[in-house]
């Protein structure tokens, strides 16, 4: 049996209704605006192979700060 190790990724999203998390670059909220169809950017952050947090990003924000955890796909 084999086993594989998780890393951390990256994925861009929508901004959902709702939302409530901060931008774990610059701490402003991720703010859903109806007429603005914004993105984001949310990566599961994986520490010696376990799944550690979830930070989330503006879209800018997140390659403001060299895409942390590569490419989001």
């Amino acid at each position: 049996m084999t086993t594989k190790t998780l890393g951390t990724r990256a994925v861009t999203r929508p901004v959902e209704a709702g939302s409530t998390t901060a931008c774990a670059a610059c701490g402003l909220p991720v703010k859903f605006k109806a007429k603005a169809r914004l993105t984001q950017v949310i990566a599961n952050v994986y520490v010696d192979g376990h799944w550690d947090r979830v930070e989330h990003y503006h879209s800018e924000c997140y390659e403001t700060v060299g895409q942390p955890y590569g490419s989001a796909a």
